[in-house]
């Protein structure tokens, strides 16, 4: 059965199949048996899906023994904490620092990111330097704001903590290279994104975010922890839509 997810990677980034075959330094017929659905070796899923910017597992479903993924997916583990209040400042600053090509925050609100300052000018510099940055923020007058206010025990503070956090993020909002949308979705987690790494701030019935536990997951291949909460990043960006702008 041919591998119409490679197939499709590869129209979309308009590359052919000798351009791949030269890339990773094999033959054009081996790449062409890819697509008609023979697994490469390992060395060269790597890296294929380094080149093609997808992860190995979505391209290659079958080719890794369920063991296997386990396994990679608990080395994708680089800590835990009990409450996001707990997260070391200097893991946040590390984490959007280390940023080269994309840093994502999906938020309600994210107020105590939005009152740092100083996480605000990092974030503003790396969209400066050409780092893609995207912000999704809740909908105050979405109803699923007000059913986490009322889970948190906070009433309308929970939309009254969205609306302050957008004024916070003025800098932000104001600077080239930063795309704000808003979401009217369950915020199942908290999610921060830096390339492929993620902060991952899950979320309790009954506990406020700073309460709750955050995971730090870096991608490797093979893992599949990462790679969700990414995907999940991404499905959100597509439902929202661009924050008006700032009276």
């Amino acid at each position: 059965m041919a591998n119409e997810r490679l197939r499709t990677a590869l129209l979309e980034k308009s590359m052919s199949p000798a351009e791949l075959a030269s890339a990773v330094e094999v033959d054009t017929k081996t790449v062409e048996r890819w697509v008609n659905g023979r697994n490469p070796h390992r060395r060269h899923r790597y890296q294929v899906s380094a080149l093609l910017g997808l992860d190995e597992g979505y391209l290659w479903p079958d080719a890794l023994p369920r063991e296997q993924v386990t396994k990679a997916s608990a080395s994708e583990i680089l800590a835990v904490y009990p409450h996001r209040s707990e997260v070391p400042r200097d893991v946040w600053r590390r984490h959007f620092e280390t940023a080269e090509e994309d840093i994502g925050v999906l938020v309600y609100a994210g107020l105590f990111l939005a009152e740092d300052r100083g996480l605000q000018t990092i974030i503003r510099k790396k969209a400066s330097a050409g780092v893609r940055v995207r912000f999704l923020v809740g909908d105050p007058e979405d109803s699923h704001v007000s059913d986490r206010g009322e889970q948190e025990r906070v009433g309308d503070a929970m939309a009254a903590k969205v609306r302050n956090a957008l004024i916070l993020y003025s800098p932000l909002r104001e600077t080239a290279g930063v795309e704000f949308r808003m979401h009217r979705t369950v915020l199942y987690n908290s999610i921060y994104r830096s390339d492929e790494s993620v902060l991952v701030n899950t979320h309790a019935y009954g506990f406020p975010a700073p309460h709750a536990p955050v995971w730090h997951f870096r991608k490797v291949a093979g893992g599949e922890l990462a790679a969700i909460y990414l995907e999940s990043f991404d499905n959100v960006w597509q439902t929202a839509v661009p924050l008006p702008p700032e009276d």
